[in-house]
């Protein structure tokens, strides 16, 4: 067989085995037997290795594994990989269902899917190939795990039908149970120590440097999202839909993983079937999902800092053990809120062992009437932090004394307050306090702030030790001389230190307003402070009332920042940093414009021809403007595209607020 003979024949069989293996894992629809399969699998073989140039990095041979890694290289996803607020209450699902069709125009559809417990994965394909499998990680870069994702069988590795040129596809990555049951009774009979749960056995798997053991542990893969530009529908459903005719195993309607909905009692209808029918499942989910269907609705109703605001988690409860509380100790927050934990007998629960238990507050231990020696029942609150629920008064011993909530601080012995309104006492020691002052300095350095490389929390308690910082600002100070007479630390990770001190002062205004640590300004309001006031010191001489006029800022927000800068301490700490080179205003070209919008408040609504309705609420930031969710007297522009909304067009018109087009918005900053 000469070359072309054996190009058009890997051709032929690799189109043939991606249709096979199709039919068979996804579809559950076999066509031949497995012994053709294997026959036409081992020819494929055969030609590659006669002729390993016209071999494909996607061929069906690639299932089985054998490559190996050292490491796993990190990739920065292209859309966000956010979680979802969770709930437990019916209550609150109802609440967000009322938040939903409060900012949503007209009838809002649901879609209700299945919380597999697995791995989340995102996976991207170009011109119909796979090219990238990454995790989540910290949601906006992960791990490359390609390699190992190409061996489960239920993932396609090329695509069928009219798909879009470029796209990511989301999903969970899973064991199923009879798999783990298979793995667990080999591990048993050569006396090796069980896995604990599904879950965390197929993460431990995806994290191998071995494809051939990946392969050989047969997970499997539910898609359930997709992201992309120019998509060919408008919604949720319709999505997966497609994605199902594209080759993917995606949320099977007629056994009702997946279905639609119009109101909460429906959707309470759904959650009601699978809290019973979950346990006959051939793999473990630990909730329900709601999303708004449309995307139109979703990019309305937008999203929070961590997650959408058009999807919901619904948790089953959680698994519940009784143990003994032997004591309760308590830590101390870089804020100075103390937080009591149940120090507990140890018990075995949703596959870790538990030796400790949030008691979130002194009001919490109140309520459920705590005694040390108590029997508590415990469970995972989203089956990841263990919580203390009720007492076993059953169990109790009548002799037990009542207990008494920690008067001082266990780490400096200040006498605790707390503040009328405030759940939580607070250690007012707020600059001698070590996991305060070590605290505020890991917030500082953390990813979403400073992200300073080479310095981690380890690292902070060893500069804490030697007493060559107590604050943010004696970072900026460190020399290479005292840190290289540190234990661990050499002539390269000095070096990295000291450059990733330097590399933050780059870091935008906003990012430092947040590192900061004005209590109660998280990401969001610092973006919001930042680009609204311009610099520091504008920030600093606002008055309550200038503060509570920015969106999403309200009183508690705002007297929090004038007591922060009302602190001598805060602002000479404040005057070092800006010394050392911080950025403490917005630089013009991070707002890639002018101040045409300046003081001006819109809210967009509709479809839009040129831009997606998130570049041209950018657009308005850029240019000084201000995005708010809703119309009100203090609305200077209403920006309307395609379907907008009648109940807002009708505010906008009683209320004679302008109603401007995209073609006259663009005019306004001189982009038409």
């Amino acid at each position: 067989m000469n070359t072309d003979q054996a190009k058009q024949r890997i051709h032929e069989l690799t189109l043939a085995l991606h249709d096979h293996n199709h039919k068979y894992y996804v579809l559950a629809k076999p066509v031949i037997s497995d012994f053709e399969f294997d026959a036409l699998l081992k020819e494929l073989e055969e030609l590659e290795s006669q002729f390993p140039d016209l071999a494909d990095s996607n061929s069906p041979t690639k299932r089985v594994g054998g490559d190996l890694t050292d490491k796993f290289e990190k990739e920065v996803h292209r859309y966000p990989m956010m979680s979802l607020s969770n709930t437990y209450s019916q209550e609150e699902m109802r609440e967000w269902e009322a938040r939903v069709k409060k900012l949503v125009d007209g009838e809002v559809e649901y879609v209700m899917e299945l919380k597999y417990d697995g791995v989340a994965i995102s996976l991207t394909y170009e011109d119909g190939v796979l090219t990238k499998a990454v995790t989540r990680g910290d949601g906006t870069q992960g791990e490359n795990v390609t390699r190992n994702v190409r061996t489960i069988k239920t993932i396609p590795l090329t695509l069928f039908g009219n798909y879009p040129a470029s796209f990511d596809i989301r999903g969970e990555i899973f064991m199923p149970l009879a798999e783990f049951q298979k793995l667990n009774e080999a591990r048993a009979a050569s006396d090796e120590e069980l896995y604990a749960n599904p879950r965390n056995t197929a993460s431990g798997t995806l994290k191998n440097k071995d494809s051939a053991f990946v392969a050989d542990r047969n997970l499997d893969c539910f898609l359930y999202s997709v992201f992309g530009e120019n998509l060919p529908y408008d919604n949720h459903f319709d999505g997966l839909t497609h994605a199902a005719d594209w080759g993917f195993k995606v949320p099977d309607q007629k056994k009702k993983y997946i279905a639609k909905a119009k109101s909460v009692e429906e959707i309470f209808d759904f959650i009601d079937y699978w809290d019973k029918a979950r346990h006959d499942l051939p793999f473990e989910i630990d909730g329900i999902v709601i999303k708004v269907n449309s995307y139109y609705n979703q990019e309305e109703l937008g999203y929070t800092a961590k997650s959408p605001r058009w999807a919901i988690a619904y948790k089953f409860k959680a698994e519940s053990i009784s143990t003994r509380l032997n004591d309760v100790s308590y830590q101390v927050g870089r804020t100075g809120a103390i937080t009591p934990v149940a120090e507990l007998e140890a018990i075995f629960l949703a596959g870790t062992t538990v030796r400790r238990a949030s008691l979130h507050n002194a009001d919490q231990i109140e309520k459920l009437g705590l005694r040390i020696g108590d029997f508590v029942f415990v469970e995972k609150g989203g089956e990841i932090i263990p919580k203390v629920t009720s007492v076993d008064m059953d169990k109790r011993d009548k002799d037990l004394p009542e207990f008494v909530y920690a008067t001082t601080c266990p780490e400096c012995n200040t006498p605790l307050v707390r503040q009328e309104g405030e759940a939580h006492h607070y250690c007012p020691n707020t600059y001698h306090c070590p996991p305060q002052v070590k605290g505020r300095i890991d917030h500082f350095i953390s990813r979403k702030a400073m992200n300073i490389d080479g310095l981690g929390t380890e690292t902070v308690d060893q500069l804490w030790q030697e007493g060559l910082v107590q604050n943010a600002s004696d970072l900026y100070a460190l020399t290479y001389d005292q840190l290289i007479k540190l234990d661990r630390m050499a002539d390269k990770s000095v070096q990295k230190l000291l450059d990733g001190l330097e590399a933050s002062k780059s870091q935008p205004f906003e990012k430092v307003l947040f590192a900061i640590g004005i209590r109660y300004v998280g990401e969001t309001v610092a973006k919001k402070l930042a680009r609204e006031l311009k610099n520091i010191q504008m920030i600093q001489e606002a008055t309550k009332e200038q503060l509570v006029e920015i969106d999403e800022i309200g009183g508690r927000i705002a007297e929090s920042v004038i007591a922060f800068f009302n602190d001598e301490y805060n602002v000479n700490q404040l005057e070092k940093l800006q010394a050392a080179g911080l950025q403490f205003e917005i630089i013009e070209k991070e707002l890639s414009g002018n101040n045409e919008l300046d003081g001006l408040t819109f809210v967009v609504s509709g479809v839009f021809s040129k831009y997606s309705r998130n570049e041209i609420k950018q657009a308005i930031e850029d240019h000084g403007g201000k995005n708010v969710g809703s119309i009100s007297a203090k609305t200077k522009y209403v920006l309307a595209g395609e379907n907008m909304g009648p109940s807002k067009l009708q505010k906008a018109s009683d209320l004679g607020i302008p109603i401007i087009s995209e073609d006259e918005f663009l005019a306004m900053i001189g982009k038409n």
